[in-house]
């Protein structure tokens, strides 16, 4: 069908919404099965917007809202900032696409909260994410940026109790609603959450929101979205086939690049240890286990079983790790993010779940066990080290396999992964 939006794809109201999780498919397949061999489609948006306000008190913020920023700790704007925050603000469609830990997230925040009527008890701003975890995020970064508007945010996500999801919209009224797909849509299709005063829909992780199980979902909602409601994209990897498809949902977007190849894998030292068998990654892991409780470190594998035979393996030789997995009840997810958010737990072992937008600021190592099958994911695995400018450290475990990938990788974001030096230790 086609609706007043545009949309030609999207089932109707009445369809059943299409299941997907809540977390990113976990590969079963091995290492670079799935990486592309060329930069065709590899997702650069071009340019076409190029206005910069350089301080946050040129873009005319109202008082309440600027206290809320500087009491958030930020004192300049960020690259992305700087571009996209005044398209948001005046109500422009608008694709931006920045390195992971360059402060999207506040990006979108910011231009959605100055456009807030705090007086109008109704939903004015809807963000979707594609896991809990960064749905959270999201929502604890409006409720301190908006500290001072006397502003209501609530967050609607799987994992959580229905009913108490309705009663917060029959009573309360949020103006903000942050949350993953399928309880969103949920919430619309119980006429729990209305959305005919929504004025801006986003899509934080744009390509991972747009494209698998994800796709059909965020056309169920936007099917409820206001002919006139303003449409942010928000990613660090922006491939062809999803810039294609916003041509059927979005109005002559402005289009804001902050470059890969300046920004990307800055601040993040990147190493290698070839590594012969795989099965001699688990000692290699065990040998660098006292530097990696130097700091706070996250160990990515590609499946879930292998987070848990990793994590069994590790507490066998008596060393302390925590693991994370999209199958875990999300009490437990809870508990664990606290702990390692807190600095309790050092160490994280974990799948792409946790790639995508988690900001643990004192994470300065990642370690990728296996490498991404997806290359795009290599930024958002390692920019979860050196977060906004702040040093890093990725190592990567390198089999007689996974050499093909890895230059691929280096290919694809312009940089180069040197051999682990001995004393890595000192670069923390």
């Amino acid at each position: 069908m086609a609706d007043s939006n545009g949309f030609t794809e999207a089932p109707t109201a009445e369809e059943p919404a299409k299941t997907a999780p809540e977390t990113s498919p976990e590969a079963e397949t091995p290492v670079g099965d799935e990486v592309q061999t060329s930069n065709e489609g590899a997702g650069e948006i071009s340019t076409n917007y190029t206005e910069v306000h350089e301080t946050f008190d040129d873009l005319n913020l109202r008082d309440e809202l600027l206290r809320g920023i500087y009491a958030y700790g930020f004192e300049k704007p960020s690259a992305i900032q700087q571009r996209a925050i005044m398209p948001m603000i005046r109500g422009r469609d608008t694709i931006a696409q920045a390195q992971s830990g360059m402060g999207k997230t506040a990006t979108f925040v910011i231009g959605i909260l100055q456009n807030i009527d705090t007086q109008v008890h109704k939903v004015q701003a809807l963000i979707l994410a594609p896991t809990r975890e960064l749905a959270q995020q999201i929502q604890k970064v409006v409720v301190a940026l908006g500290d001072y508007m006397g502003l209501h945010c609530h967050i609607c996500i799987g994992g959580t109790m229905v009913n108490e999801d309705i009663r917060i919209f029959q009573n309360e009224t949020p103006h903000v609603v942050v949350g993953t797909p399928g309880r969103v849509f949920d919430m619309i299709q119980r006429r729990a959450l209305g959305t005919t005063s929504i004025k801006t829909f986003c899509l934080d992780e744009a390509d991972e929101m747009l494209s698998r199980g994800f796709k059909e979902q965020i056309y169920d909602v936007f099917q409820f979205m206001p002919a006139s409601c303003q449409v942010g994209l928000f990613s660090a990897t922006m491939p062809q086939d999803v810039l294609e498809m916003t041509d059927k949902f979005m109005r002559e977007p402005l289009r804001i690049l902050v470059k890969k190849d300046e920004l990307t894998l800055e601040g993040i030292k990147q190493f290698y240890i070839g590594i012969e068998k795989e099965e001699w990654k688990l000692d290699t892991l065990c040998d660098l286990y006292e530097t990696l409780t130097i700091t706070q470190a996250i160990i990515y594998t590609n499946t879930r079983r292998k987070v848990e035979w990793l994590t069994q393996k590790m507490g066998e030789k008596d060393f302390t790790v925590s693991m994370l997995h999209g199958e875990m009840e999300q009490k437990e997810r809870d508990t664990i993010m606290r702990e390692f958010r807190t600095g309790s737990s050092r160490v994280l072992v974990t799948t792409d779940l946790l790639a995508r937008g988690i900001d643990v600021q004192q994470v300065s190592l990642v370690i990728n066990y296996d490498l991404p099958t997806n290359r795009e994911n290599y930024i958002h695995r390692i920019g979860r080290s050196g977060r906004f400018g702040r040093k890093g450290v990725a190592i990567n475990f390198l089999t007689d396999t996974d050499v093909r990938v890895l230059r691929e990788i280096e290919q694809f974001y312009n940089t180069n992964v040197e051999e682990m030096p001995m004393d890595v230790a000192d670069l923390f």
